[in-house]
């Protein structure tokens, strides 16, 4: 009788290893809990939050509970979440360390004020944010934009806003737009018009809305083009769109930062805008004449 082989679970990285906690997280992803993921989620794409805040204040942050994030450390293989966080730390400092170019001090001083605390990570927040596109992603969401026949931006709750603000960027360059931001008869009505001419745009933000999901799988489902914009890189939106472009929500505050997605939406409009400038200054024109 052929006695059965298990495997042998892999290794959380240790100190001073040159694998990162980051790289460990995404491999076994698909291994975890709901509640886990989101905290996967979070520590992948604001891993400085991770390396310095306790397991309360990751835990509000990601919309879970103290005990989902040590259950989590637990999982990878952790004693618990003090030695998770000095895996965050030591990718933290690796990166920095990568990063660092030497041109120019600080934004602010090193007692910065709560207030000056907030620009100076909104100044990172762009700054990576630009780092992270990459020109092949946004040619791709400009090219998709321009071909459509008419976009459909989903986005609830505080993606709703920005979702709004993007139909009136494209419709200052005549570009039909449409939102998608409740469950109502009027909204759903938009949805059952998606089809292969159109691009459909999700905005998302950490777990996206079940609507905004819902949105992407009948986009692709009816071979729609599909944008997604979020600060999650393994985001169901993201997973579901044929272009993905990604922006950085890290803050000090109390709630995530968007100063990179108005960034981000505002570029990409530029980009739009830029193929046809002649005929879409005329049209800009006459919109503020009105």
């Amino acid at each position: 009788m052929k006695r059965a082989t298990t495997t042998a679970p892999a290794k959380p990285p240790e100190t001073g290893s040159h694998h990162t906690l980051s790289a460990y997280i995404v491999a076994r992803f698909d291994e975890f809990s709901r509640s886990q993921k989101d905290v996967a989620q979070y520590i992948v794409d604001h891993l400085d939050e991770a390396a310095f805040h306790t397991a309360e204040e990751l835990a509000k942050r990601a919309s879970t509970s103290s005990s989902t994030v040590v259950r989590f450390s637990q999982a990878l293989g952790f004693e618990g979440f003090p030695e998770l966080q000095q895996a965050a730390r030591d990718e933290y400092r690796r990166r920095s360390g990568e990063g660092a170019n030497g041109n120019g001090g600080p934004l602010f001083a090193l007692d910065a004020t709560e207030f000056e605390t907030a620009l100076a990570a909104d100044h990172v927040n762009v700054e990576d944010t630009a780092r992270r596109a990459g020109r092949g992603d946004v040619d791709a969401a400009v090219e998709a934009i321009v071909s459509a026949r008419s976009v459909l931006v989903a986005g609830t709750d505080q993606m709703a806003f920005f979702a709004s603000y993007l139909r009136h960027l494209l419709m200052l360059l005549d570009l039909r737009a449409e939102t998608v931001a409740s469950p109502s008869q009027e909204a759903l009505g938009r949805l059952s018009r998606i089809d292969e001419h159109m691009l459909v745009v999700g905005l998302s933000a950490g777990r996206a809305h079940p609507l905004v999901v819902r949105t992407m799988k009948l986009a692709r489902h009816r071979k729609a083009a599909t944008l997604a914009i979020t600060d999650a890189t393994m985001s169901d939106v993201a997973r579901l769109a044929r272009t993905r472009l990604f922006y950085s929500s890290n803050s000090p505050a109390h709630v995530r930062s968007h100063t990179a997605l108005l960034s981000l939406l505002q570029a990409l409009a530029y980009g739009v805008y830029s193929r046809d400038a002649a005929s879409h200054d005329d049209r800009i024109k006459a919109y503020r004449l009105k």
